[in-house]
């Protein structure tokens, strides 16, 4: 492929995010922040979703939008990794979504609608014990240590991916991101050329004093290193964000010795976000700064390694990669797999979650989800009907979607 101009390139990025939505229902769901928010407020479950504490939210917790991230000093844990939609939320709309991703990936596996079932159950499950545990003085805690022993025991799918995480290097990164170790960007299918004002303004982003002591400050062991941009590319990176700025910048971080490492760095642009904000809500004014800020609530090992900043007159983001920071693909579940998964990254969410509310409010919130209404099924029935009713409208959406995809390719 031809990498397209800078002049060329929003086109380019339309074709690519149709086609990316129409592989799959499950595809369209995660590439669809937007619909999301619009079916579930049109949907007539909507009024009856509890209102949680106001904190920080993914606002786009899907399946793909959770993995393994590093904290850049060798610990490595799976929590929330794309907060392009953070927003001080209602944690309900994390839960809907994330159901609704698991529906539609059990759907995509084609597992039977039982076992969707089962994995709303063991998501109510999950995510209550985690609230639970963060509060040792809670009496249904201690009741209920044994049940929940294994609350957050990782399944196989989660364990393999950690596992090949935790093995990974610089190496690693490089030959996976840009096709070697030589300290350039290779030009392609999704690195693609930049124009001289966007050179130009990344290079002087890069050797801002405050950006690059910033820069420094994510290794602790670099503080008397110089920071040089090496070199830079347009990238043509996820989904939902085709469209925005987004470029890959390669770093060479020079020590006292002479001796040169380097760092690949994401720089994303931040825009406002579709998801609902909670009434009265203060978040930061710049975009950039809400992100970074979402980020070190809700996910240490990410937020810890973010900057926010300003380019071309966009409020930016930068986030150094790690080798370790990899995304739970899943191709096919099984039903086990399934109802595992969903127990295991609910409770991921759950301590997001947690860590945000003092003891009273995880303790109110924990009841509200206990509070199954008229369900044959051991989960609220809000849940239940708003993935269902969102499942339903997602298919149709998808449907047409590929309806109009197919007519525009075939023209």
């Amino acid at each position: 492929m031809t990498p397209p101009t800078p002049s060329d390139r929003n086109a380019v990025l339309d074709t690519a995010r149709a086609l990316k939505m129409a592989r799959s229902a499950h595809a369209y769901v995660r590439g669809n922040t937007v619909k999301f928010y619009e079916w579930l407020a049109a949907s007539p479950v909507s009024a009856r979703i509890p209102v949680g504490p106001s904190i920080w939210i993914c606002g786009d917790c899907h399946l793909g939008n959770l993995g393994p991230l590093s904290d850049g000093e060798g610990d490595v844990e799976v929590q929330i990794r794309d907060l392009d939609q953070t927003v001080i939320g209602n944690p309900a709309h994390d839960l809907i979504r994330l159901g609704l991703s698991l529906a539609t990936a059990a759907r995509g596996s084609d597992l039977p609608g039982v076992a969707t079932a089962r994995m709303i159950e063991e998501m109510v499950d999950g995510y209550g014990d985690a609230l639970a545990r963060r509060n040792a003085n809670d009496a249904d805690a201690d009741a209920d240590a044994d049940a929940d022993a294994d609350a957050d025991a990782e399944p196989d799918v989660v364990r393999m991916v950690k596992r090949r995480a935790m093995g990974r290097r610089w190496r690693h990164l490089a030959e996976e991101r840009i096709n070697g170790t030589d300290p350039r960007i290779p030009l392609g299918r999704k690195f693609w050329a930049i124009d001289d004002d966007e050179r130009a303004a990344l290079t002087a982003l890069i050797a801002d004093p405050d950006i690059k002591r910033q820069i420094l400050s994510l290794n602790p062991d670099s503080h008397d290193c110089d920071v040089r941009l090496v070199d830079a590319a347009y990238w043509m990176k996820g989904c939902s964000s085709l469209g925005l700025l987004r470029y890959a910048v390669l770093l060479s971080i020079k020590g006292a010795k002479g001796r040169s490492d380097y760092a690949l760095v994401d720089l994303k642009e931040a825009v406002a976000p579709v998801a609902p904000v909670a009434d009265g809500a203060q978040m930061p004014a710049d975009e950039g700064q809400r992100v970074v800020a979402g980020a070190r609530a809700l996910s240490p090992h990410l937020g810890g390694r973010m900057i926010a900043a300003t380019l071309l007159a966009r409020s930016m983001f930068i986030r150094e990669l790690a080798p370790q920071d990899l995304k739970l693909e899943v191709e096919q579940f099984s039903h086990s797999q399934a109802v595992r998964a969903a127990r295991y990254l609910a409770c991921v969410v759950g301590k997001a979650h947690a860590r945000q509310m003092d003891d009273v409010q995880r303790r109110e919130w924990r009841s509200a989800l206990r509070d199954h209404g008229d369900l044959a099924i051991d989960a609220p029935s809000w849940l239940w009907q708003s993935v269902v009713d969102l499942a339903a409208s997602h298919e149709a959406g998808y449907l047409d979607h590929c309806r109009h995809y197919a007519l525009g390719a075939a023209a």
